[in-house]
């Protein structure tokens, strides 16, 4: 098989598995999951293939044409779509094998499974898609199968809720996405992806349109209310949509789309993405759900992630010639790769937690678990420390703090906000680990709780070793090169400097995990609300003010406005016209009958009459 062949298999792979899910074992919930898991497999060992081999190609057929509009659907898999395959395709397949312990005893299994096998096949049509038609297809792919993921306990109102509020949210900023993508076609005449790197036609408008769909897929301000709500599905789900997968997108999507950016735009989208960061961190804080904990911090991550790219291109210097590389692109990926393995492997060790403690879900509940779930503790360890970006040890550290570099090059007051994210970052982070695993249990679920089987525990243990290595690659091509484990971001400054970089790295470790270690006291009760209750009320508050808002503009002026169409339907369309109309024809109606008597005079009178008409109209009396 060709490459070009073994990408179409990666792709059709999960829509086949979907497709026998759903015909022929919808009850068969055991048979579901080997199909879709052992999909995945496949998936994950294609991926590592097409990665290696080093072939980058692009294919494409016309699929659709009207007038002079082509619609081609197509493949182009380079160095981005490679690297973020084997993302999709590693991480989908631990959420698949943890899964398989986790929904052990769930009903609805083989639905479950199928959403899986649907989401990966519209992921991994996000990754190889060729143009902005065709990624804007799996796009809504992606939305609809979030959908039938979060709202897979849809028995409770809060997960049905939640499921319709991430599916609605995301249509408002696709809505802006299309629009972008209509404009560049029109303005370029193509929204091909390597037809546009040579595009002419700059815009400040068409860059942010397309952002627009980044901003509602990987929740940033405004459209970031969806995200922590997604919680009420399945924990699996968590690690999968708010790991490295749908929510990861958005940033995908950006660095596919940078040859369009102009600074105007890079300008809007790096302070959208610094104040996500800073503001998902605050609203951690007052957390007590672990998995909300974890989607804050998601939300944080991505702020960073954002900011990275926004922050553009920068100087430098490779093989002795100055070059302008596109800085933030290598930046912005490289810390979507590191944080996918160590947000997947954080959320999947909260499942293991949620899981040994029979679904109790409140960290203030917890305590204690260190010695009752060893394995847990020790891989929820590495990933604590590897989103606290702890030098040398973790890949978190390279990533992070190669946007921080970047930061400190480019912008200084993104650079303070993004250090100040980074401290929150480590003290929400060492909160949530102690009241999990140290001190004594809070509840006779913490009591009791225990280790889950293989398939729930490798998975940590994989993603673990993941989030250590990232560290020891070399990445190149995109002007950040990340060397050895004792080089990493130090390459592209100078040593004296670069080992400040890490003074700060373990300064911010520091002071932030020594803080949280500090004030949290083993209890049932937040400590930072019983000793700096204003400084508590105020984060809470600073949650609550989106989602205060939002419910006050579709109660007060949505609902409103909703109720006034309506009212204007009833009475200008549904009574003025349509019935306005039926009742003018009724009338004309009614007299035409009123003329079929049944009488031969009257009928004899009529031809009279209307045969003296026509002679006076032909005539011309009438002119």
């Amino acid at each position: 098989m060709t490459m070009l062949q073994h990408a179409i298999l990666v792709l059709l792979l999960p829509l086949a598995s979907a497709a026998v899910i759903a015909l022929l074992l919808r009850r068969a919930g055991g048979a579901a999951a080997f199909v879709s898991t052992a999909t995945a497999t496949a998936i994950a060992m294609i991926a590592v293939i097409l990665a290696v081999h080093g072939d980058r190609f692009e294919a494409a057929m016309e699929w659709l044409r009207l007038g002079g509009f082509r619609l081609t659907l197509g493949i182009k898999f380079d160095d981005l779509a490679a690297l973020m395959l084997c993302i999709v395709g590693v991480v989908g397949l631990c959420v698949h094998v943890f899964s398989l312990g986790y929904m052990k005893e769930d009903g609805a299994k083989a639905r479950y499974f199928g959403g899986l096998s649907i989401f990966m096949f519209s992921m991994i049509g996000i990754v190889l898609a060729d143009n902005l038609f065709m990624i804007f297809i799996f796009w809504e792919l992606v939305g609809f199968s979030s959908w039938v993921l979060i709202n897979h306990f849809h028995e409770k109102q809060s997960a049905s809720e939640a499921a319709k509020k991430a599916f609605i949210v995301n249509r408002v900023g696709d809505f802006g996405f299309l629009l972008g993508i209509i404009m560049c076609w029109w303005v370029n005449g193509t929204v091909n992806f390597s037809a546009l790197a040579h595009a002419h036609a700059f815009s400040t408008a068409i860059p942010l349109l397309l952002f627009c769909g980044a901003v509602g897929k990987s929740a940033q301000l405004p459209l970031q209310v969806w995200l922590p709500d997604a919680m009420e599905g399945p924990t699996p789900v968590s690690a999968l949509i708010h790991a490295a997968t749908m929510v990861a997108a958005g940033i995908f999507m950006l660095c596919r789309i940078e040859p369009l950016m102009v600074p105007e735009a890079l300008n809007v989208i790096l302070w959208v993405g610094a104040a996500t960061a800073l503001y998902a961190a605050l609203c951690a804080i007052t957390q007590r759900d672990i998995k909300k904990v974890l989607a804050y911090s998601t939300l944080s991550q991505l702020g960073y992630m954002v900011a990275a790219f926004g922050l553009g291109s920068i100087a430098t210097e490779h093989e002795g010639k100055a070059v302008l590389v596109a800085a933030g692109v290598g930046a912005a990926m490289f810390h979507l790769t590191t944080h996918a393995f160590f947000k997947a492997l954080l959320f999947l060790g909260s499942g293991s937690v949620i899981h040994g403690c029979h679904h109790e879900q409140d960290i203030f509940k917890m305590g204690g678990l260190r010695k009752k779930m060893p394995l847990t503790f020790v891989t929820f360890t590495i990933g604590v420390f590897a989103i606290a970006g702890l030098p040398f040890i973790t890949a978190g550290f390279y990533s992070k703090d190669a946007i921080l570099h970047l930061a400190q090059e480019k912008n200084t007051a993104v650079f303070a906000i993004l250090v100040f994210t980074a401290v929150l970052t480590s003290f929400y982070m060492f909160r949530m680990w102690k009241l999990v695993f140290l001190g004594t249990p809070r509840s006779d679920e913490a009591a009791h709780a225990h280790e889950g089987g293989p398939s729930l525990t490798l998975p940590l243990v994989v993603l673990a070793i993941l989030s250590l290595v990232g560290g020891y690659t070399t990445h190149e091509g995109t002007g950040l090169i990340y060397g050895d484990r004792f080089k990493g971001v130090l390459s592209l400054i100078p040593h004296a400097e670069g080992w400040s970089v890490v003074a700060m790295s373990l300064g911010i470790l520091a002071v932030g995990a020594g803080a949280a270690l500090l004030l949290y006291k083993s209890g049932p009760v937040d400590s930072l609300a019983a000793r700096l209750p204003a400084v508590f009320l105020g984060l809470h508050l600073v949650k609550e003010s989106f989602d205060t808002a939002y419910n006050y503009y579709v109660a007060k002026i949505q609902q409103r406005f909703a109720l006034l169409l309506g009212a204007l339907d009833d009475i200008l369309i549904a009574g003025v016209i349509v019935r306005g109309c039926a009742t003018v024809a009724e009338l004309f109606g009614l007299g035409a009958r009123a003329l079929h008597t049944g009488s031969l005079h009257t009928y004899v009178w009529w031809f009279l009459g209307g045969a003296a008409a026509l002679w006076a109209f032909a005539a011309g009396w009438f002119h």
